[in-house]
């Protein structure tokens, strides 16, 4: 392995370590990769004395254009370059009480630091010393396990997952990432230990979740969670969506599996992890609006918005951020279904213009969600609703290009219609601001200040409104 071990960084470490007698691996997910050939810059270096002391002497002799850090507590330490992110630490042992994933760590040998590792393919270790530069130490068969893509615990897997039950969501997330198999042990392992889930913080498991969500078949995670019966624990509302049901001869898809096949077919055109979020999310609300119709057959109406309003509930109990990204996942949730029923009827210019103006700059965005919500096993249905978005992206860039509507503001504002009308801040300034904004987007007027104004003017006096006396030159120059 000595080829793969040809960079500076590594010679400078192995250096360092020979000339203070330390025992030097480098080890985990670096490791993994390399055999996997995918690229990595997080390197984690385990040496069997004090971590802390090999980082300070590494980092003295990189000179000016790297960055250390280190934490005492944890026995750790960690220097970035400008193409690395390295982190040091002594080899230890770990022992857990029942109450916490956090253990009681002790100074250990490599072999008490490999056995404390998650899976055996994360406890390959490649020795730096320059007598076994390049040696690998594989204790557990890791290698095989790589070749073979399988996932499986060093240990009894039910102590590793008891011990740290975020492990459970890490060995899914791996699978999900690497396109890997749980072996069957580790697999009944999560599922006896699901409930020690609940000792994790909602942020720990919303990260894991994202990596999920990122992964290339991000469906692969979330059936994985699904049948250890991780995903009633961590996410219900999603488990919610599951079942497919019959009445009167009628039935409906399961629209679990509907949503991951979005998902997945959104993930192969978009890495945006908020995008992602709201193909996983589009469909949410559709449990709390199931209905059956005896004349129109099963129903969900409105599930676009009771989705919409359900996101800050699950992204507040999940720990997501409740900023901006979760406001653009509520409008795409709220959003999906009008490019649909845009692309079924005929598509009129008023219809496509205020699309344009609701979705604004992520018009581009919940197309491509709408797209990948095309899903059916009748390849000439998917055919037609794609042949049909496709007139709707035309007309789409059409309508942009002549009304400039995407994120467009009335060009009169509120201060000048209480000027021109001599009115007060009241709900007459509101509806005639109102008024004019459905013209343009109706396209009865043109999106410019002068067919503005004089809509405008014959709004107010066909509300019986009388115009003061104060001219608007100076202010349409200012705006111009």
């Amino acid at each position: 392995m000595q080829e793969k071990l040809q960079d500076k960084i590594f010679r400078l470490i192995s250096e360092t370590a020979d000339e203070m007698g330390l025992e030097t691996y480098v080890i985990g997910g670096f490791v993994r990769d390399l055999f996997l050939h995918r690229p990595s810059k997080d390197i984690d270096i385990v040496t069997v004395g004090s971590g802390i002391a090999l980082a300070e002497k590494v980092y003295k002799k990189l000179g000016k254009k790297t960055k250390f850090s280190f934490f005492k507590t944890y026995g750790t330490a960690q220097i970035k370059t400008h193409d690395w992110e390295v982190e040091f630490v002594g080899a230890r042992k770990e022992s857990y009480r029942q109450d916490s994933r956090n253990p009681i760590v002790e100074d250990g040998t490599l072999e008490d630091d490999q056995n404390r590792r998650d899976f055996t393919i994360n406890a390959l270790a490649l020795c730096l010393n320059q007598n076994r530069y390049g040696e690998l130490v594989d204790p557990f068969n890791g290698l095989e396990d790589l070749k073979n893509f399988v996932i499986r615990t060093p240990l009894n897997p039910d102590i590793t997952f008891s011990d740290d039950p975020l492990r459970m969501m890490r060995g899914i997330r791996f699978a999900s990432q690497l396109r890997f198999f749980l072996e069957e042990r580790t697999f009944d392992a999560i599922t006896r230990n699901k409930d020690r889930i609940k000792i994790i913080t909602k942020e720990r498991v919303a990260d894991e979740l994202n990596k999920i969500i990122l992964s290339p078949k991000p469906s692969v995670g979330f059936i994985l969670l699904e049948k250890t019966g991780l995903l009633q624990l961590i996410f219900p509302e999603l488990l919610a969506l599951k079942g497919a049901e019959t009445k009167d001869g009628v039935g409906h898809k399961d629209n679990f599996y509907h949503t991951l096949a979005v998902l997945d077919e959104l993930a192969t055109r978009s890495d945006n992890l908020w995008l992602r979020w709201s193909a996983l999310l589009h469909d949410i609300g559709k449990p709390r609006t199931k209905k059956f119709d005896p004349k129109m057959g099963w129903t969900f109406h409105n599930h676009n918005f009771i989705g919409e309003k359900m996101i800050p509930e699950i992204f507040s109990k999940m720990k997501l951020p409740a900023n901006e990204k979760m406001k653009y996942v509520q409008k795409m949730v709220g959003l999906h279904m009008r490019p649909i029923v845009l692309s079924e009827d005929e598509v009129t210019d008023s219809a496509v213009r205020r699309l344009l103006f609701e979705a604004g700059d992520d018009i581009d965005d919940l197309m491509l969600l709408c797209n990948a919500d095309i899903t059916s096993k009748n390849p000439e249905k998917v055919r037609r609703y794609r042949q049909n978005f496709q007139l709707v992206s035309e007309k789409l860039k059409d309508i942009e290009e002549k009304d400039r509507v995407r994120n467009f503001q009335p060009p009169i504002d509120g201060k000048e219609i209480m000027e021109t009308f001599a009115l007060p801040a009241c709900n007459t300034v509101g509806e005639i601001k109102m008024k004019i904004k459905d013209a343009i987007l109706d396209g009865i007027i043109p999106n410019e200040y002068e067919a503005a104004k004089e809509f405008m003017l014959k709004t107010g006096e066909e509300m019986g409104l009388k115009t003061g006396d104060l001219p608007f030159e100076s202010d349409k120059k200012k705006r111009e």
